[in-house]
């Protein structure tokens, strides 16, 4: 006897391009609002010089790697609880949700005890300017020191989503990024009664935010969230738990892991030119948010459908949500594109410092801005179907592409390129890992599509999709 519709999740049930919207759109607003605030936080930070922004773009690896850390925990969970809500196992759903909170918060101690004793280390190791090590020692010893407004921010957000609570989700991180943007000046400038901080100030307001968002999305998931309990009332680890957590989210912490050892690795390649290339870069990743950012928030809806739906044996529903998902992508990189090819100085010139009266970050960035652009064109389809190697329990082949695309091609082809031919050609190594990351994801959602969906769900072993 099947549920009654009504009673059901509406991940099972609504219609797919209304579900995804519905999931998607206010996650992707939210992160729109996260990638506005990461470039008005380096706006700020660039007006003080361009040491300072070159210590805080060389801060990425451990920013990226506390993100990966926290966010592939967190896509674990959110896999694990979608599924087991898509097969009407609450207690499980339950216990994900609750480990997953624990693991979050052995993480976020790994990550105190490192920021406090190894920021200034990681800064002497990539340069000798004693105003980059200063500055950048003091910004990641704030980020790391606090940053359990992160851990919980991204852990209760993903609990948010599985169960199809993004509206929730996209008020705890827009507001979170919007008390960032109004304390950055305060705290960086030194307005009103806070004293100059400068880019230990950017740092605190980061922190301040984060905890802000992790404190609302608390309050959503204990007073607005009925379909999962957290409840730690004789709590202990749940081992077939966390495995089963991090069957998916290892992979992803690797994967994601992986960005913070390429963008190490081209920092010290492009440090064998200039520091301006350097902050060239850092520019990059703050302006390639405005168009990646709500891709992955795309991403971030997609996931529970995907999941909630495979659990639900509902394979129409599955394929129809890829494929949307996919579409949407490639038109928001797409237009990424265009804008990166048309208007590369006017987004560049926002963040060129006042000591910079010959205009290098022009003279370098334009031309870079220009090339990586060209990789948007097939990122869509290679970040989406990373996501669904994940929500499909696959989260190894997600790992393998990141590692072609990052660590196999991108970096080699970095390193060879500026050998061979100078500064100019390092950027085309984007769109060559790119290519080569797409073929391989084309031939594992293939794969997966014949294992885990035709051979899974035989014709007729479902129920009638609602398309």
């Amino acid at each position: 006897m099947k549920d009654n519709p009504a009673n059901e999740n509406k991940m099972g049930v609504m219609p797919v391009n209304s579900l995804l919207l519905n999931m998607a759109v206010p996650i992707m607003i939210s992160m729109m609002v996260q990638a506005f605030y990461n470039v008005v936080d380096s706006w700020f930070v660039a007006q003080l010089s361009e040491d300072a922004l070159n210590a805080v773009s060389l801060a990425f690896p451990v920013q990226n790697l506390m993100i990966s850390v926290s966010v592939g925990t967190g896509v674990g969970v959110n896999a694990l609880l979608s599924r087991s809500l898509g097969e009407k196992k609450q207690e499980n759903a339950n216990r994900a949700a609750v480990n997953g909170i624990f693991l979050a918060g052995l993480s976020c101690l790994i990550f105190v005890v490192l920021g406090l004793t190894c920021s200034h280390l990681f800064y002497t190791v990539q340069t000798d300017v004693p105003a980059i090590v200063k500055y950048g020692a003091d910004y990641l010893t704030v980020c790391c020191g606090l940053s359990m407004g992160l851990f919980g921010a991204v852990i209760m957000e993903r609990i948010l989503q599985a169960t199809g609570r993004t509206f929730q989700s996209m008020i705890s991180q827009a507001v979170g990024a919007v008390v960032n943007i109004i304390l950055d000046p305060i705290m960086i400038f030194g307005l009103g009664p806070f004293p100059r901080m400068e880019v230990a100030g950017a740092a605190l307001a980061t922190i301040i935010g984060q905890t802000v968002g992790c404190c609302i999305s608390i309050f959503f998931n204990v007073t607005r969230n009925p379909d999962v309990s957290l409840s730690f009332r004789g709590f202990r680890p749940h081992v077939p738990t966390i495995k089963g957590i991090y069957s998916v989210g290892l992979p992803g912490i690797v994967m994601q892991s992986v960005g913070s050892v390429m963008v190490f690795g081209m920092n010290q390649i492009l440090l064998g030119f200039t520091k301006t290339a350097t902050a060239v870069f850092g520019v990059y990743f703050k302006l390639q948010s405005f168009f990646f950012m709500p891709v992955f928030g795309l991403n971030n809806g997609m996931v529970p459908i995907v999941a909630y739906n495979y659990g639900a044996r509902k394979p129409d529903r599955i394929i129809k949500t890829i494929k949307l998902s996919m579409m949407y992508a490639t038109a928001m990189l797409v237009i990424g594109f265009i804008v990166f090819q048309v208007f590369p100085e006017g987004l560049l010139s926002m963040f060129q410092a006042e000591e910079d009266a010959t205009g290098d970050l022009l003279t370098i960035g334009v031309p870079a801005l220009r090339i990586i652009s060209i990789s948007f064109l097939l990122a869509g389809f290679g970040i989406v179907s990373s996501s669904v190697f994940q929500a499909l329990n696959h989260g190894v082949l997600s790992l393998a592409a990141s590692l072609v695309r990052q660590l196999v091609v991108l970096l080699p082809a970095a390193f060879l390129l500026s050998r061979v031919f100078g500064l100019g050609a390092v950027w085309w190594s984007f769109p060559i890992a790119e290519l080569f990351s797409a073929a391989l994801c084309a031939t594992f959602l293939r794969r997966v599509y014949r294992n885990d969906i035709l051979g899974v769900f035989p014709t007729g072993d479902q129920d009638s999709p609602r398309t």
